[in-house]
């Protein structure tokens, strides 16, 4: 991702600012995601691996991209308390 795009991007609820998600933690996710242990935050069940995203860095909530593109809506983040295998923070 463009540094100059992540520098001006934040989280839409908080303006919390992000930061890619490292490998550990995008393995975890999509290991939670394959055993169907995931919900956004508007309740609706993932069921596609997520192959790059954004944390807020609070470690709070991700944000899958698409195709190099942020989805940045607020009801598609992914809260990371339901992710009991979440890599601690380093």
């Amino acid at each position: 991702m463009d540094k100059r795009l992540l520098d001006i991007l934040c989280c839409p609820v908080n303006k919390t600012p992000l930061r890619p998600l490292s490998r550990a933690e995008l393995d975890a996710l999509n290991g939670a995601i394959g055993v169907g242990k995931v919900d956004t935050v508007a309740g609706v069940a993932v069921s596609e691996r997520v192959a790059e995203a954004l944390i807020t860095i609070d470690r709070k909530v991700i944000y899958r991209i698409d195709d190099g593109i942020p989805v940045m809506l607020p009801e598609e983040g992914i809260g990371t308390l339901q992710l009991t295998d979440f890599p601690a923070a380093s």
